[in-house]
């Protein structure tokens, strides 16, 4: 499938005021990793611990799952219906996810993302996700699930 990484992300439902999701860097049918920098500038920053600014840990399951489940499914979906020859839903949303956290995220910090597909069926995608600092030391990792045509 011809289809450029930029693609994917420009079929998220999302403003640049919740667009967490800079770049693809790999994906395929098994896999996909991505990055995003949280510069200064969010404005969640300003309110969320104002003296000591942090991302919240809802923004970093958001950026988990705009990487590694939705452009992820957008992917998989175009590569299925492709074969099928038909037409689908592009969008794709969260429905369930089980994350543990390890480390704080604070502004100015780029995160790479990347998850691992456990099962893709019937309109729906789970995967094994992870959030790595520059450093590659780990912030979060669970599952998430999602399903298309929401």
């Amino acid at each position: 499938m011809e289809q450029s990484l930029e693609y994917l992300i420009k079929q998220l439902p999302y403003g640049d005021g919740f667009l967490f999701a800079d770049e693809i860097l790999a994906i395929d049918s098994e896999q996909i990793s991505g990055e995003f920098h949280f510069h200064k500038g969010l404005n969640f920053y300003e309110s969320h611990f104002q003296d000591h600014p942090v991302t919240p840990g809802v923004i970093l399951i958001e950026c988990c799952a705009q990487i590694g489940l939705a452009c992820f499914g957008i992917y998989l979906s175009t590569m299925a219906h492709e074969a099928q020859k038909t037409e689908t839903n592009q969008a794709f949303a969260l429905v369930a996810s089980d994350m543990e956290f390890f480390s704080p995220v604070y502004p100015g910090t780029k995160v790479r993302v990347s998850a691992q597909k456990e099962y893709f069926r019937f309109g729906k995608l789970k995967v094994k996700v992870k959030m790595e600092n520059e450093k590659g030391e780990l912030i979060c990792k669970g599952t998430l699930a999602g399903m298309r045509g929401i």
